[in-house]
């Protein structure tokens, strides 16, 4: 079965593809302390300005970033609500875990084990 990838799920992908990168991780904790030029996110990664668009573009894809022209310079500023989706995807699977060490816990400490909910098939 094929799946439709949705616009939210799609959003997604951007945002933990341009998380997946360190340098790109770098320059979203650069741009939490302001707005930054692209030369000033560039300058500590020893690229080129170039190299450093492309990692740029990557974010602002994901919706991280938005880039600004003021005559010759890019002025880059971080837009965090896509990080929020991702918090929320990933505490999703928090949940999940803590709930599974939670049995764990109990079978270790030799306590009866929860009955399943819902429809177990």
């Amino acid at each position: 079965m094929v799946e439709l990838k949705t616009a939210s799920a799609a959003r997604l992908d951007a945002v933990f593809h341009a998380l997946g990168d360190a340098t790109r991780r770098q320059m979203l904790r650069d741009l939490a302390g302001g707005q930054r030029s692209v030369g000033e996110l560039a300058s500590p990664h020893h690229m080129s300005l170039a190299a450093a668009s492309k990692h740029i573009k990557a974010l602002e894809k994901a919706g991280l970033v938005n880039r600004t022209i003021r005559g010759r310079t890019h002025i880059c500023r971080l837009e965090a609500r896509p990080l929020e989706d991702a918090r929320e995807w990933i505490n999703f699977y928090e949940r999940f875990w803590n709930s599974r060490l939670d049995v764990l816990e109990g079978l270790l400490r030799g306590e009866p084990t929860p009955e399943p909910q819902g429809d177990d098939r």
